[in-house]
């Protein structure tokens, strides 16, 4: 390309940079602040997002011998996690934080400091670390991720190991996460663009822009000084001295408003639109930034269910994952110990349906009724930890047995089957029955004698 059509085409364009931005201060949009945060879906999204990890009590549990899940209260690393990650910080505050700058940032790192009953976590700003792969050995000795934190002029090198890494689902090396508000920055943008509109006509009263036409030729102070007389009569500056509502124009001049008219540019509806392509890319749900016009969910724990499956459980895996590999030794994660969310919290059933559900569960022998009242926040009972159920329940194997007699079962060797001692019982138990018999008609034989 030649320069001269270089220096042609640069100058077309910063020409119609400059119109463009003459219409925009004419609207009264232009150097509007593009902080993403200022975009109310984009905050709601952050805000349901954060709150819903906040809400997840974290466990350490553990699989132990006889294949079942206990709770590894005994586990240094139990309270840290769940109570207390550092001393400024409660567990709610301290993984809604990590959650808010996974999503604002696309990457959320946790410094971990010290170990055991010791260990401290500490939430690194996003914007001020960056990650580096040393395929070349110039940080370390073996290659590896490293993590270079800047502040206060200093730059600190921390290896993966010592770095939770939670990032978003947007990634094209699988290392580093793209935030939402890089891949929308256009449609946020025109956001809190269409906001600052709607602030700017609620600031003049919703009083449309207009146009001053007049005959004869005025100075610049002329026109600035004509204008800003009757600009103070529309804007109801004169209010004080009884002005209010009247507009007094001049001889020869005339004022023709320029109506911007919202719903014939169908605001509201691209507005909405603009919501919910945000909403989407969050992966939050329609009516949780307010928009019930398409909610079919039959109920709030089905809302919930589907919240979960579609934007929480590839979180939550992730957290787990991380905290799993970077917090527990290679031994105690063989021998079964693992980081878990408590999903119960945001799946909770009414009243009604948690008894019948913790009922069934019961009499199936899934929960001993401890384990039952322990859902409801009820204390344990004396005999409550024995499973429970129903007594009709047999295995398959046995299933018809009950129906056969000593002559069609094959394995009959006798007047009895099974264990000795319920055949010694069951003749016991004849016996008894044969005494009480005998005892009736004793007594009904010396009745009828004696009437």
């Amino acid at each position: 390309m030649k320069l001269r059509q270089r220096v042609k085409r640069a100058y077309n364009a910063f020409r119609n940079k400059s119109e463009n931005n003459d219409f925009l201060d004419f609207l009264g949009v232009r150097n509007v602040p593009t902080n993403a945060l200022s975009e109310a879906t984009y905050f709601a999204c952050l805000k349901v997002l954060s709150e819903a990890i906040g809400k997840l009590p974290l466990k350490l549990l553990h699989y132990n011998d006889q294949n079942g899940v206990i709770t590894a209260r005994d586990h240094p690393l139990y309270t840290v996690l769940r109570d207390r990650p550092n001393p400024y910080m409660t567990s709610t505050t301290f993984w809604s934080t990590v959650e808010y700058n996974r999503n604002h940032y696309g990457n959320a790192y946790v410094l971990i400091d010290g170990a055991g009953e010791k260990t401290r976590l500490w939430i690194m700003p996003s914007d001020e670390v960056e990650v580096w792969y040393d395929d070349m050995k110039l940080l370390g000795d073996i290659p590896d991720i490293y993590y270079i934190y800047s502040h206060g002029g200093k730059r600190y090198k921390f290896g993966s190991e010592e770095v939770m890494h939670f990032k978003t689902s947007n990634m094209l090396d699988g290392i580093v996460g793209i935030s939402v508000q890089d891949q929308l920055k256009a449609t946020i943008e025109g956001g809190a663009k269409a906001q600052a509109l709607i602030n700017k006509m609620y600031d003049s009263g919703f009083t449309a822009k207009a146009v001053l036409q007049y005959t004869g030729s005025l100075s610049d102070d002329n026109v600035k000084s004509f204008v800003a007389g009757i600009e103070s009569y529309a804007k109801g500056e004169l209010k004080n001295e009884g002005i209010e509502n009247i507009i007094p124009i001049p001889l020869g001049a005339t004022l023709t408003p320029l109506n911007v008219k919202l719903a014939d540019n169908q605001f509201i509806e691209v507005k909405q639109y603009t919501a919910l392509q945000i909403a989407s890319a969050f992966g939050i749900k329609p009516y949780q930034i307010g928009d019930y016009t398409k909610s079919s969910y039959a109920s709030a724990e089905a809302q919930q269910l589907s919240f979960y499956v579609d934007t929480l459980l590839y979180i939550v895996k992730q957290y787990e994952e991380e905290l799993t590999y970077k917090l527990l030794a290679p031994e105690e994660c063989q021998q079964g110990y693992h980081f878990k969310f408590n999903i119960d919290v945001i799946l909770r059933a009414d009243f009604a349906t948690k008894i019948n559900t913790l009922s069934t569960a019961v009499n199936s022998f899934l929960y001993t009724p401890n384990e039952a009242r322990a859902k409801l926040d009820l204390g344990n009972i004396e005999g409550g930890d024995r499973l429970l159920g129903n007594g009709a329940s047999i295995p398959v194997q046995l299933t018809g047995s009950q129906y056969m007699t000593n002559s069609d079962n094959p394995d009959s060797t006798g007047d009895s089957v099974g264990n000795p001692e319920d055949s010694e019982n069951e003749t016991k138990l004849q016996k008894e029955v044969e005494k009480c018999l005998i005892r009736i008609l004793t007594s009904m034989t010396k009745k009828s004698t004696t009437d």
